[in-house]
């Protein structure tokens, strides 16, 4: 736990977040500025900075990740339309807390490449 970390102060509890889901390996969250009807956050309670700084060992909490988000877009009426999962690793890839979290969107049309 980093305590100048903002996720980790919402894993925590010590900053107060509606969650959406929570269990003993990760926490989802909606995003303060949300870029889609459907956008929320899903980040491991334990405080890793980013994408390198995993490993194998980090296998099943990554894929819980995923699964959670992907029943997210689920409860919120996205089968039928889509949603985007977003991993940003680094400021140069857009990374803002430097607190690995998966970015869940849909609701609305995506184009590709990203903008």
């Amino acid at each position: 736990m980093d305590p100048d970390c903002l996720f980790c102060r919402i894993v925590s509890g010590k900053l107060p977040a509606p969650l959406l889901y929570s269990d003993d390996d990760i926490v989802a969250f909606a995003d303060i500025a949300p870029q889609a009807p459907l956008h929320c956050l899903v980040v491991p309670r334990a405080h890793l900075p980013h994408l390198f700084a995993t490993n194998a060992s980090d296998a099943l909490v990554l894929g819980k990740m995923v699964a959670t988000g992907t029943e997210l877009a689920r409860r919120a009426g996205l089968e039928k339309d889509g949603f985007r999962l977003v991993w940003n690793c680094l400021a140069g890839a857009g990374q803002s807390v430097f607190h690995l979290h998966l970015h869940v969107l849909g609701g609305r049309p995506f184009s590709w490449p990203p903008g």
